[in-house]
């Protein structure tokens, strides 16, 4: 496959930010005795690879802004251009030494997400996506899964943390959706839950609460890979509504209409 200019900087930040978290994971397992230590130690991995993101594709872009996890918003000099951000999506899982995390990059071209990586250092796969150009996991171009009938389809999303999101609607959802539906699956990384749906080990996923970076690339990913994504409405405002259905054009119609039935 060949790649653009700007998908080798991304892909670059990417693999180098990747290293600098998979050294870290190696150490996670030794901080498992302290409550407090691991968090404190995952954040600092998180804070550090995402400079490492940052410088690098300052570097290659100095005039574009930012939406990092970490830092928020930056402003750069060239108002259509942003990069979108999540230097370690999967935190939980990365705490608890589950090789289930990723560093997700994103550039957003006068609101257009136009290119995106995620990348999994722990299993050392590397999905990447250019709009128009489609979407690939290493080498190898990706295509959604072609089932068309619910109960053959194992369905992704994932499930509030403690305190934080409504559970009660999450509770519907899965009992409208479980009993439909081969599996659903919890794996605790939007960005890879959207680059695995990508690929056709899931036949569709959505969520909940989700900002821009744990989406922006998967979701280009998904679409450059044939299929369909859109919020919970069926629209585009994913970024707005913080919400994300996708899958085959098939199957992500009866996941909305699912989930439908479960709010009426």
């Amino acid at each position: 496959m060949s790649r653009s200019a700007i998908l080798n900087v991304m892909v670059q930040a990417a693999l180098k930010a990747g290293r600098s978290l998979a050294r870290d994971f190696g150490e996670v397992e030794n901080l498992q005795v302290s409550r407090k230590g691991p968090s404190d130690f995952v954040s600092a991995a998180d804070i550090a690879a995402e400079k490492i993101v940052r410088a690098e594709l300052q570097k290659a872009r100095p005039s574009y802004g930012f939406l990092m996890e970490e830092s928020g918003v930056i402003e750069g000099e060239d108002p259509q251009h942003r990069w979108i951000v999540d230097p370690l999506d999967g935190t939980t899982n990365f705490l608890h030494g589950i090789p289930m995390f990723n560093v997700s990059i994103a550039l957003e071209r006068e609101g257009v997400i136009v290119a995106g990586v995620i990348y999994n250092p722990a299993m050392d796969e590397l999905f990447t996506a250019e709009r128009g150009r489609g979407a690939f996991l290493n080498d190898r171009r990706l295509r959604v899964a072609a089932r068309k009938s619910m109960p053959d389809c194992v369905i992704a999303t994932g499930i509030p943390f403690l305190g934080v999101g409504d559970h009660a609607r999450t509770l519907k959802e899965l009992r409208h959706v479980m009993g439909e539906v081969a599996g659903i699956r919890r794996c605790g990384a939007a960005a890879l839950d959207l680059a695995w749906t990508a690929a056709g080990r899931f036949d569709g996923f959505w969520e909940h609460g989700l900002s821009p970076w744990d989406m922006a690339a998967g979701l280009l990913l998904v679409r450059e890979a044939g299929g369909y994504v859109t919020d919970i409405n069926g629209g585009e405002k994913m970024f707005e509504t913080r919400s994300i259905v996708a899958g085959n054009e098939q199957v992500q119609a009866q996941l909305r209409e699912l989930l439908k039935n479960a709010r009426s």
